[in-house]
């Protein structure tokens, strides 16, 4: 099991590194922002500040710069560490 730590709001969920990060993050009650959720339209790109993860897919919607840069698409990614990533829109979901 991987922590994951979503800033700059400060939550966090567990990964278990096989389930896609968005799934995860769903699964524990956190909403990361996303749209296709297969790796295209880019609206879940966040960036690791701490950490590694791996993308499921061989050419993910980033650019090698952005890639080089830490982001990552967590619709198609897994954690293969703890990690820390910067997602200004996620929130706790209110659904209970």
């Amino acid at each position: 099991m991987f922590q994951i730590r979503v800033e700059p709001k400060g939550l966090s969920f567990e990964t278990d590194g096989e389930a896609s990060l968005l799934l995860s993050a769903a699964r524990a009650g956190v909403v990361l922002p996303s749209s296709c959720r297969n790796g295209t339209c880019r609206s879940c790109i966040y960036q690791v500040q701490n950490g590694t993860a791996r993308h499921l897919i061989e050419w993910p919607g980033l650019s090698r710069e952005e890639k080089r840069q830490g982001y990552i698409l967590p619709c198609v990614a897994v954690a293969t560490s703890d990690l820390v990533i910067v997602a200004p829109g996620a929130k706790f979901t209110t659904n209970c």
